[in-house]
């Protein structure tokens, strides 16, 4: 199982590769000097599915497709193709090949494309492991409740203000 592990604020560390027969507890991260301690307390159910994430211990995950890389590239080539279409140009034989082959290719990878699971709190992915019946996909609800804490805005005055603040500040250090 490879997993893409994100620190509470959802930032990403980085990617490990785990045993889950083995449940490590303590795994160094790839290309960097880092450890990440691993829960893997109640994380498996008797199937032996994950139903918890083992990086921050949330219950709540949920389950999302994982394309591969060459699908921008395909969505390039569908866009161009319907505007040779809008624009009447697939008309000739070799255009209208092009554009069932880049539909083919679409559809080919809309179906290839492999399940993974994210952790709703942390975001931290895990990929190339079974998926269990239970995991639904992503629920907005479930998200607004695992959302992260939003960082407080600085606060803002006028020069006016600051300069009165400052001229405050100094008569209190001098006297």
């Amino acid at each position: 199982m490879r997993i893409e592990v994100r620190d509470a604020s959802r930032r990403r560390i980085g990617r490990i590769e785990v045993d889950p027969a083995r449940r490590p507890t303590r795994v160094n991260i790839e290309g960097a000097d880092r450890e990440v301690f691993l829960d893997w307390d109640r994380a498996l159910d008797d199937a032996r599915h994950l139903r918890r994430c083992v990086v921050c211990g949330c219950s709540e995950l949920f389950r999302a497709k994982a394309f591969p890389q060459v699908t921008s590239f395909v969505v390039v080539l569908a866009f161009a193709g319907a505007v040779v279409g809008a624009l009447g140009y697939a008309t000739t034989p070799p255009i209208l090949v092009a554009m069932v082959v880049v539909l083919a290719a679409d559809v080919v990878i809309l179906l290839l494309a492999r399940q993974r699971l994210v952790c709703h709190r942390c975001r931290s992915s895990y990929h190339g492991l079974p998926v269990a019946r239970y995991h639904r996909a992503w629920d907005r609800a479930v998200a607004e409740r695992h959302s992260p804490a939003p960082q407080p805005a600085p606060l803002r005055t006028s020069p006016r203000i600051r300069t009165w603040l400052k001229r405050i500040t100094r008569e209190r250090t001098t006297t």
